[in-house]
Protein backbone atom coordinates (compact mmCIF):
# COMPACT_ATOMS: atom_id res chain seq x y z
CA UNK A 1 0.00 0.00 0.00
CA UNK A 2 1.67 2.90 -1.02
CA UNK A 3 -0.98 5.95 0.37
CA UNK A 4 -4.50 5.78 1.89
CA UNK A 5 -6.00 9.11 2.88
CA UNK A 6 -8.31 9.91 5.51
CA UNK A 7 -10.06 13.47 6.09
CA UNK A 8 -7.24 14.45 8.18
CA UNK A 9 -4.77 11.77 7.89
CA UNK A 10 -1.97 10.12 5.07
CA UNK A 11 -1.35 6.35 5.92
CA UNK A 12 1.32 5.32 3.88
CA UNK A 13 4.69 3.62 4.16
CA UNK A 14 7.69 4.05 6.16
CA UNK A 15 11.14 4.44 4.86
CA UNK A 16 14.54 4.41 6.43
CA UNK A 17 14.46 8.39 6.19
CA UNK A 18 11.78 8.31 8.73
CA UNK A 19 14.32 6.68 11.88
CA UNK A 20 15.13 9.88 13.04
CA UNK A 21 11.23 10.95 13.89
CA UNK A 22 10.66 7.42 15.08
CA UNK A 23 13.44 7.62 17.44
CA UNK A 24 11.67 10.75 18.56
CA UNK A 25 8.47 9.00 19.23
CA UNK A 26 9.63 5.70 20.48
CA UNK A 27 12.40 6.96 23.29
CA UNK A 28 9.81 8.99 24.62
CA UNK A 29 8.58 7.03 28.00
CA UNK A 30 5.18 8.93 28.01
CA UNK A 31 4.38 7.42 24.33
CA UNK A 32 5.81 4.06 25.00
CA UNK A 33 4.76 3.78 28.37
CA UNK A 34 2.36 0.79 27.73
CA UNK A 35 4.56 -0.28 24.36
CA UNK A 36 7.46 -2.47 24.27
CA UNK A 37 10.26 -2.09 22.07
CA UNK A 38 12.55 1.09 22.10
CA UNK A 39 15.42 1.60 19.35
CA UNK A 40 19.19 1.72 20.81
CA UNK A 41 19.78 4.36 18.36
CA UNK A 42 18.54 6.39 15.24
CA UNK A 43 20.90 3.80 13.28
CA UNK A 44 18.88 0.80 14.62
CA UNK A 45 15.08 2.30 14.09
CA UNK A 46 16.50 2.60 10.59
CA UNK A 47 17.49 -0.96 10.40
CA UNK A 48 14.07 -2.27 11.99
CA UNK A 49 12.51 -0.13 9.18
CA UNK A 50 14.47 -1.88 6.51
CA UNK A 51 13.67 -5.10 7.74
CA UNK A 52 10.06 -4.14 8.11
CA UNK A 53 9.98 -3.13 4.36
CA UNK A 54 11.43 -6.63 3.49
CA UNK A 55 9.65 -8.76 6.52
CA UNK A 56 6.00 -7.15 6.02
CA UNK A 57 5.49 -4.91 2.93
CA UNK A 58 7.50 -6.97 0.34
CA UNK A 59 5.49 -10.42 1.72
CA UNK A 60 2.16 -9.15 2.44
CA UNK A 61 1.73 -5.64 1.26
CA UNK A 62 0.57 -4.53 4.73
CA UNK A 63 2.31 -3.64 8.13
CA UNK A 64 2.95 -0.36 10.14
CA UNK A 65 2.14 3.00 8.22
CA UNK A 66 3.49 6.03 9.08
CA UNK A 67 0.64 8.08 10.44
CA UNK A 68 0.97 11.66 8.77
CA UNK A 69 -0.82 15.55 8.94
CA UNK A 70 -2.31 15.96 5.70
CA UNK A 71 -1.73 19.43 6.63
CA UNK A 72 1.72 19.77 7.30
CA UNK A 73 3.06 16.33 6.31
CA UNK A 74 4.48 15.74 10.21
CA UNK A 75 4.66 12.36 11.33
CA UNK A 76 2.98 11.70 14.13
CA UNK A 77 2.89 8.01 14.70
CA UNK A 78 1.87 4.95 13.09
CA UNK A 79 -0.84 2.57 12.51
CA UNK A 80 -1.32 -0.69 10.60
CA UNK A 81 -2.06 -4.53 10.99
CA UNK A 82 0.74 -7.10 12.03
CA UNK A 83 1.21 -10.80 12.57
CA UNK A 84 1.48 -11.69 16.03
CA UNK A 85 1.81 -15.08 17.84
CA UNK A 86 -0.96 -15.37 20.62
CA UNK A 87 -1.06 -18.34 22.78
CA UNK A 88 -0.36 -20.90 20.07
CA UNK A 89 -2.66 -18.67 16.92
CA UNK A 90 -1.09 -16.49 14.61
CA UNK A 91 -3.17 -13.41 14.43
CA UNK A 92 -3.60 -10.04 12.87
CA UNK A 93 -3.17 -7.51 14.71
CA UNK A 94 -4.14 -3.76 13.99
CA UNK A 95 -1.40 -1.33 16.23
CA UNK A 96 -1.36 2.13 16.64
CA UNK A 97 0.30 4.80 18.52
CA UNK A 98 -0.08 8.75 18.42
CA UNK A 99 3.26 10.73 19.80
CA UNK A 100 1.63 12.84 22.79
CA UNK A 101 1.84 15.84 21.75
CA UNK A 102 -1.25 14.48 19.45
CA UNK A 103 -3.15 12.96 21.64
CA UNK A 104 -7.09 14.06 22.41
CA UNK A 105 -7.23 14.25 18.43
CA UNK A 106 -8.98 11.19 17.59
CA UNK A 107 -6.01 10.42 15.14
CA UNK A 108 -5.43 6.99 15.96
CA UNK A 109 -9.15 6.56 15.99
CA UNK A 110 -9.33 8.02 12.29
CA UNK A 111 -6.08 5.89 11.34
CA UNK A 112 -7.06 2.61 13.21
CA UNK A 113 -10.85 2.77 11.41
CA UNK A 114 -9.23 3.07 8.09
CA UNK A 115 -6.25 0.01 8.71
CA UNK A 116 -9.63 -2.36 10.01
CA UNK A 117 -11.47 -1.46 6.55
CA UNK A 118 -8.29 -2.18 4.37
CA UNK A 119 -8.01 -5.44 6.58
CA UNK A 120 -11.03 -6.95 5.74
CA UNK A 121 -11.99 -5.01 2.03
CA UNK A 122 -8.10 -4.62 0.59
CA UNK A 123 -6.71 -8.02 2.40
CA UNK A 124 -9.75 -10.48 2.66
CA UNK A 125 -8.76 -10.83 6.30
CA UNK A 126 -11.60 -12.35 8.47
CA UNK A 127 -10.63 -11.38 12.05
CA UNK A 128 -8.75 -8.52 13.43
CA UNK A 129 -7.67 -8.72 17.24
CA UNK A 130 -5.80 -5.54 19.55
CA UNK A 131 -3.64 -6.75 22.42
CA UNK A 132 -4.42 -4.06 24.73
CA UNK A 133 -2.92 -3.69 28.80
CA UNK A 134 -6.45 -2.86 30.66
CA UNK A 135 -4.30 -0.20 31.62
CA UNK A 136 -4.22 1.24 28.91
CA UNK A 137 -7.55 3.12 29.01
CA UNK A 138 -7.03 5.33 25.76
CA UNK A 139 -6.27 2.35 23.91
CA UNK A 140 -9.15 0.68 24.92
CA UNK A 141 -11.47 3.04 24.04
CA UNK A 142 -9.80 3.53 20.20
CA UNK A 143 -10.21 -0.61 19.99
CA UNK A 144 -14.14 -0.03 20.91
CA UNK A 145 -14.90 3.20 18.66
CA UNK A 146 -13.62 1.46 16.02
CA UNK A 147 -15.39 -1.88 16.08
CA UNK A 148 -13.48 -4.26 18.20
CA UNK A 149 -15.08 -6.19 21.00
CA UNK A 150 -13.12 -7.40 24.63
CA UNK A 151 -12.95 -11.76 23.94
CA UNK A 152 -10.76 -12.78 26.46
CA UNK A 153 -7.43 -12.29 28.76
CA UNK A 154 -4.51 -13.59 26.61
CA UNK A 155 -0.83 -13.93 27.54
CA UNK A 156 1.28 -11.90 24.76
CA UNK A 157 4.74 -11.93 24.40
CA UNK A 158 6.58 -10.34 27.48
CA UNK A 159 3.63 -8.25 28.17
CA UNK A 160 2.19 -10.96 30.38
CA UNK A 161 -2.00 -10.74 30.11
CA UNK A 162 -3.45 -8.18 28.09
CA UNK A 163 -7.10 -7.75 27.16
CA UNK A 164 -7.54 -9.20 23.83
CA UNK A 165 -10.03 -7.56 21.73
CA UNK A 166 -11.54 -8.83 18.56
CA UNK A 167 -13.51 -7.88 15.48
CA UNK A 168 -14.69 -10.02 12.45
CA UNK A 169 -14.98 -9.20 9.34
CA UNK A 170 -19.07 -9.59 9.20
CA UNK A 171 -18.90 -7.28 12.02
CA UNK A 172 -16.81 -4.50 10.61
CA UNK A 173 -19.96 -4.23 7.88
CA UNK A 174 -21.85 -1.67 10.47
CA UNK A 175 -18.21 0.60 10.67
Amino acid sequence: MSVVETERLILRRFTPEDAEENYRIYTDPENMRFMGRRPDSVEFERYHLRRHIADYYDVHDFGLWAVVLKEDGRLVGRCGLIYQPVEGTREVEVSYLIDRHYWGRGLATEAARETVRLGFERYGLRRIVAMINPLNVASVRVAEKVGLRYERDADFRDYGKVAMYVVESSAAAVL
